[in-house]
């Protein structure tokens, strides 16, 4: 959910925190990446997160104007995402965050049944 106190606020920071500054929007941002793809794929490739959730984030993504939800009039429907021009200007900011954490992670050993498939 949203926090509307840091979306509406006067520092440009703490607005952007508003708005991609959850877990989960930057984990679908970088699973998306520059591909188009379907709710049950981005289900599947991060399976720690409930579908009511996902749905969530993808509607105020949408939103954000950071994704795009393409419906394909079909039987039965089909929809896909993909980022908007908002969405991939942030892939790169994404990828300096990875990069800041390879360089001062303290390597923890994952256990057997840790099962993280979003990684990138």
């Amino acid at each position: 959910m949203k926090d509307e106190r840091f979306c509406n606020s006067n520092c440009p920071f703490t607005r952007a925190i508003g708005t991609i500054g959850n877990k989960w929007k930057p984990i679908i941002i970088n699973v998306i990446g520059t591909r188009t793809i379907r709710f049950g794929q981005l289900d599947s490739i991060i399976p720690l997160i409930s579908r009511k959730v996902l749905t969530e984030q993808l509607k105020e993504l949408e939103e954000d104007g950071l994704l795009e939800r393409l419906a394909y009039k079909e039987l039965p429907p089909r929809v896909e995402y993909k980022l908007s021009e908002k969405g991939l200007a942030f892939l790169p900011i994404l990828e300096h965050i990875k990069e800041w954490n390879l360089k001062y992670e303290v390597a923890l050993v994952p256990k057997e049944n840790d099962r993280v498939t979003y990684a990138g």
